[in-house]
């Protein structure tokens, strides 16, 4: 798939609770799409916080045009958009583009 390597894995709508509600580790959440270039800007950054942390943190990706359901959840206004989730606890971790 697109947009998702060995140091993220896949989150969607059947997986969601599993992966990232009920995990162990703090997951950190990108929510993206193929067309968006700050998405693809970003994708090598968070794959190497995926690689550097991959006994503390799980790297997670979500992507909203296959999973509307989900960025609308959260609330999710523009791409990329950055989460952090801890168990029941959710961080937004705000960026700002210019391209």
């Amino acid at each position: 798939m697109e947009g998702i390597t060995m140091a993220a894995i896949e989150i969607n709508a059947e997986n969601f609770e599993e992966k990232v509600i009920r995990s162990d580790k703090p997951v950190l959440v990108d929510f993206w799409a193929v067309w968006c270039g700050p998405c693809s800007m970003m994708s090598p950054i968070i794959e190497q916080i995926g690689e550097e942390l991959a006994d503390k943190l799980i790297v997670g990706k979500v992507n909203c045009d296959e999973n509307m359901e989900l960025a609308q959840q959260y609330k999710v206004a523009g791409i990329p958009a950055f989460f952090l989730f801890r168990r029941l606890h959710r961080f937004r971790l705000a960026f700002q583009f210019s391209v």
